[in-house]
């Protein structure tokens, strides 16, 4: 039973009691990402997770390694566009330890110059290594062409120059507004009773002030671009694609089938028909991510350049087929099935248990169980993909990234133009 309590200072608390686990799952997710940062501030609450590591007033960072290391736990943390999560798995009779650990970490890091300073070079190197990963880059060129000049297109770990500008006054201002407890929802699942988690967390969380979340935020404006991004690389990785739709959208359900016969699996058309039946590419894959009021659909390939016209047809092909023909009655039940054993599979780890509380929290003000979602899943028919497809996922507005060892785009350029007029 899943159980949410809100405290005075407006902290959610929820819990989900899991018997048959000898482990908890601690998360806090605190209710800012690159999505919520100036310009100028880009990059700082990812600066700030790192931060959360490096001490507090009573331990060092060494401290904080060591005391989840002794007990055989875990701690990790995230930064998202939308949101940070710090989180911890331990065995149940250590739920006490983690939630201390975890809460010492978000109130009582000591922003320490010299620990800012060395995490600036620690960042810069992270940015660098990034910059050498264009399987990954890519994503970020590609949100940032459609979201040009709005921050959800923004980089969630910043740049080199706006890393290098922050010190230790902008980033304390930035963790002051935003680290509060009526911005924090904290979501447990585990072997433990919902009374146990509130007699430790109501305490400590209580005797923190805590504002209403207050957001101010435009839905971006997309546009339609090909960006191309010259680099010295063995593979072109580029990736088409549109604005997608926001979580709490009614056919979000619909969007997840599509994106799992297109391009989500070994089954996928796009993996069946470019990798397995043609050879044309080592990755290829569909994706599709939701944020408060909108989302992006993307397809992905990796390939050689002598095989970007050819492999971008194919794409396009599978596309269109789906938004004139519709899918296969075997495609949806396959699809289905595979959605949903994704989703039970998921539910025997207490840290995917204690994410989807917290996500659900902050994205819907609910929970969705399972069994919600599988009806919505069972619900969808072949209609509503034609229907959803024809009015999201239309070639002609679609926009592409690249990065390649390209002498300029415009055969690129010139080809998308061929494949929308047909």
């Amino acid at each position: 039973m899943i159980k949410v309590v809100t405290l005075d200072n407006k902290t959610q608390i929820l819990t989900e009691t899991v018997p048959h686990v000898r482990s908890v799952s601690i998360g806090i997710f605190v209710d800012t990402g690159s999505r919520y940062e100036a310009p100028d501030m880009n990059g700082s609450s990812h600066f700030i997770e790192h931060l959360m590591f490096k001490g507090t007033s009573r331990r060092s960072a060494k401290d904080i390694a060591e005391e989840l290391d002794a007990i055989g736990g875990q701690l990790n943390a995230f930064t998202t566009k939308e949101y940070t999560c710090y989180y911890a798995r331990v065995m149940d009779e250590h739920f006490d330890l983690a939630a201390d650990l975890l809460w010492d970490m978000l109130f009582e890091s000591k922003f320490d110059p010299v620990d800012i300073d060395r995490e600036r070079n620690v960042i810069i190197e992270e940015i660098k290594m990034y910059e050498d990963t264009p399987d990954e880059l890519v994503h970020d060129i590609f949100a940032g062409s459609i979201w040009r000049g709005h921050s959800l297109g923004q980089p969630i770990i910043g740049t080199a120059e706006v890393i290098n500008g922050l010190n230790r006054d902008k980033l304390f201002d930035y963790y002051k507004k935003n680290y509060n407890p009526g911005r924090m929802i904290v979501a447990v699942a585990g072997n433990i009773t919902h009374d146990a988690v509130m007699k430790k967390l109501r305490p400590i969380f209580a005797n923190k002030e805590g504002k209403g979340n207050i957001k101010k935020v435009d839905v971006p404006a997309a546009q339609r671009r090909i960006v191309c991004r010259s680099k010295d690389t063995e593979q072109v990785h580029l990736i088409v694609g549109a604005p997608g739709l926001k979580l709490d959208h009614e056919k979000i359900y619909v969007m997840q089938i599509i994106n799992t016969i297109l391009g989500g699996g070994l089954s996928s058309r796009l993996f069946q028909d470019i990798r397995e039946q043609r050879g044309l590419v080592y990755s290829v894959y569909s994706y599709h991510s939701s944020y408060h009021d909108t989302g992006l659909f993307g397809i992905y390939a990796g390939l050689s350049k002598e095989n970007v016209d050819e492999v971008l047809a194919l794409i396009f092909e599978q596309v269109r087929d789906i938004q004139v023909n519709g899918v296969k009655k075997e495609e949806l039940y396959r699809a289905k099935e595979q959605l949903k054993g994704s989703l039970f599979l998921g539910l025997e780890n207490v840290t995917t248990r204690m994410s989807r509380l917290g996500k659900s929290q902050l994205y819907l003000g609910k929970f969705v169980t399972p069994e919600e979602i599988v009806s919505r899943v069972n619900k969808v028919t072949i209609s509503d993909i034609r229907e959803l497809a024809e009015e999201v996922l239309d070639p002609d507005s679609f926009s592409l990234a690249s990065i390649g060892p390209w002498d300029d785009c415009g055969s690129l350029k010139r080809t998308i133009k061929d494949l929308s007029d047909k």
